[in-house]
């Protein structure tokens, strides 16, 4: 089976695309590219832990509204969120009710307070755990890198965030080039990983 598939404009796209026609857009703005902003990258996290058991098409459709929900996920501002908070997230439609997910966002806010207190950033953070020798492409839900992002994630205080949506996260986030191979992305997202600056 092809791992591409060709996009509106005939060129090769990575062959997921094919699930939504919403993903193309994504796919050729987003993901994949390195990213070093702490609230996109803590957005994605968040999201990411919503996706568990879920479509990521179903979290996209939903993007905006979960940005407005949670103060375009600034996590300063969630930190701050109140048993009240979660009572009102869990009556907006717009979101994924979940309850438990809901409280792991406020509970992940306050641990990424703690983590850029003591590593500067989340970014100098993440950063860290990018693959020195990334697999072939879409070949694993996991790799070494996220299996330990995920431990330490969790032995600082973190929810809903295993090593399967930690690898995800670092898929989108440009941790690691998985776009397919003969995909327009590929080429691309190196070129802007060799010309990225690791924040530190």
């Amino acid at each position: 089976m092809s791992k591409t598939i060709p996009g509106p404009d005939g060129k090769p796209r990575c062959a997921w695309c094919q699930a939504a026609p919403e993903f193309f857009e994504y796919h050729d703005q987003e993901w994949g590219y390195p990213v070093a902003d702490d609230q996109r990258l803590f957005e994605k996290l968040c999201l990411e832990s919503f996706q568990s058991g879920l479509s990521w098409r179903t979290i996209l459709s939903k993007r905006n509204k979960f940005r407005k929900a949670f103060c375009n996920f600034d996590f300063n501002a969630i930190a701050e969120f109140s048993d009240a908070d979660v009572e009102r997230l869990m009556q907006d439609s717009g979101i994924v009710r979940h309850r438990g997910k809901i409280e792991a966002v406020i509970n992940n806010a306050r641990r990424t307070q703690e983590l850029v207190a003591s590593e500067g950033s989340l970014a100098a953070y993440v950063w860290r755990y990018e693959a020195s020798a990334p697999p072939p492409p879409q070949t694993a839900s996991t790799s070494p890198e996220s299996v330990a992002m995920s431990k330490d994630l969790k032995k600082r205080g973190w929810k809903f965030v295993g090593p399967t949506t930690v690898f995800a996260f670092m898929q989108a986030m440009g941790l690691v080039n998985d776009h397919a191979e003969g995909c327009i992305g590929r080429e691309k997202a190196a070129q802007l990983r060799r010309s990225f600056s690791k924040p530190i």
